[in-house]
């Protein structure tokens, strides 16, 4: 079992930054994989960023050049910076971990992105 603890988010202007930040615990040691997925109202839950357990990254199209996963495998925790953010990106965030078959999810984030 992993239990996943979000913390961040919060309303900002277009343009703003934000970081999301994710603490894992349990049985850590069998995750191989971490992300973020978000998603809107009355739209479906997409994929944000995923990060490996060796660093290797992988974005949406609709986040790339402004979001940046990173990882501290020291203390067991993930992190989504969001730059640039833009009315689109208004959504709960949720951080996942997966270990074998199984993904675990956080509680999710509010994040507005309003004027």
């Amino acid at each position: 079992q992993v239990q996943l603890v979000q913390s961040g988010g919060g309303l900002v202007q277009p343009g703003g930054s934000l970081r999301l930040s994710c603490a894992a615990s349990g049985s850590i040691f069998t995750i191989n994989l971490m992300g973020w997925y978000r998603q809107a109202p009355g739209k479906q839950r997409e994929l944000v960023a995923t990060i490996t357990s060796g660093g290797s990254t992988n974005y949406a199209d609709s986040v790339k050049g402004r979001f940046t996963i990173s990882r501290d495998n020291a203390e067991n925790s993930e992190y989504l910076q969001m730059n640039s953010l833009k009315p689109e990106d208004t959504a709960v965030y949720y951080c996942t971990a997966r270990s074998a078959s199984v993904m675990y999810w956080g509680r999710g984030a509010q994040v507005t992105v309003s004027s």
